[in-house]
């Protein structure tokens, strides 16, 4: 016994040569830290981009005044055809709300409903009535994609053929309802 003891001590030993070796070698090829302390990076600043047209798009938008006429004119519209529970939404086509006006009794949904139709309208540069004709039921499509509704009720809003936002209507009992409304808000527009 005494024997196999000292057997399992110098074996423990030599591992420990081993090891202890080991990590020698190791800390020998690691590099050392720097010894001074890393620079801070400086901070960025703000730069003038040249407006050129290589540089800046020029975007149309509708104004305040004109997306507060064509709501208005939309809910009209479903009041005026006894459709007070409706809610109107004009987004930019990049799906920022510029108006949006709820009816009376109009549930929270509709306002979700009315601000999809409109960026829908607004992104794809078509009645969202038409839209929904593309949709198959076949695997993925583009009703799969995120704040979108294919269903009839939104309206694209166009500066010299070019979609630049959406008026949207949900609510009404059938999307041809929401979407006349939708119409009438634009109609406004396009008098002006």
């Amino acid at each position: 016994m005494k024997k196999s003891n000292k057997i399992l001590a110098a074996a423990a030993a030599g591992a420990m040569l081993l090891t202890g070796g080991a990590t020698a070698v190791a800390n020998a090829t690691t590099p050392s830290a720097p010894s001074a302390a890393p620079a801070v990076a400086k901070a960025a600043t703000a730069v003038d981009v040249n407006p050129s047209a290589e540089n800046v798009v020029p975007q149309n938008r509708i104004t305040v005044g004109a997306s507060s006429q064509a709501v208005t004119a939309a809910l009209a519209k479903c009041q005026a055809d006894k459709l007070p529970f409706v809610t109107v939404a004009v987004v930019d086509r990049f799906g920022t709300v510029q108006a949006l006006l709820r009816g009376d009794n109009a549930a929270e949904h509709t306002i979700e409903a009315a601000k999809q139709k409109a960026y829908t309208a607004a992104a794809f540069g078509a009645p969202t009535s038409e839209l929904a004709k593309r949709i198959n039921g076949n695997g993925p499509s583009i009703d799969d994609l995120p704040g979108t509704l294919f269903l009839a009720g939104g309206v694209p809003l166009k500066v010299n053929g070019v979609s630049v936002a959406g008026i949207g209507v949900g609510g009404a009992p059938d999307g041809a309802l929401d979407e006349a409304c939708a119409a009438a808000g634009a109609a406004v527009l396009a008098a002006k």
